[in-house]
């Protein structure tokens, strides 16, 4: 059993928490998100507490319910607070525009890279190297930053790339002459 999903999710003044069979919405001040979950699952809302309990006893149930609760506190803690990624972008010439929708990356490629904002996420740039991701949805934040990373991944042997703030890259040495 799940020691993490017997606890329940309290919910803030502001949020309001619906649940539709398997679907849970959570809408709050940051926005809203809404996640489905298997039916194993049964979720319900009571006294501004989300609580979980697995329909069956396999082995399944008894994880999802575990797994259903830490998405749940995750959407209520993005709905309030939000999520926020850093990243950075290292090297000659490299560089990020905003244009409406779409991210310019100038990642020392022939062409540009042109990339679609999703929906629910707001990317500022500064000073043409600096990207802050933020938006309510933990998935999608973390899913728009290693997108834009792949893009150009911090390489060891000059450091140059798309790296996340905090991020270490080991370093390699270059070939030397004997």
């Amino acid at each position: 059993m799940s020691r993490i999903g017997k606890q329940p999710v309290s919910i803030p003044d502001k949020v309001k928490v619906t649940v539709n069979g398997g679907n849970v919405l959570v809408e709050g001040p940051k926005g809203k998100v809404q996640k489905s979950f298997a039916p194993v699952v049964k979720v319900t809302v009571a006294d501004k507490k989300v609580t979980f309990a697995p329909t069956e006893e396999s082995r399944f149930a008894k994880a999802m319910y575990g797994t259903a609760r830490s998405v749940v506190a995750g959407m209520v803690k993005g709905v309030t607070e939000g999520y926020v990624k850093d990243l950075e972008i290292q090297g000659v010439g490299f560089k990020a525009v905003l244009k409406g929708k779409q991210l310019d990356l100038a990642l020392g490629y022939s062409h540009p890279i042109l990339m679609d904002i999703p929906e629910g996420i707001k990317v500022t740039v500064a000073d043409g190297t600096k990207l802050k991701v933020e938006g309510a949805d933990k998935q999608l934040v973390g899913a728009v930053t290693a997108e834009i990373r792949s893009y150009y991944p911090p390489e060891p042997y000059k450091g140059k790339g798309v790296r996340i703030v905090g991020e270490r890259v080991r370093r390699k040495e270059g070939k030397t002459v004997a």
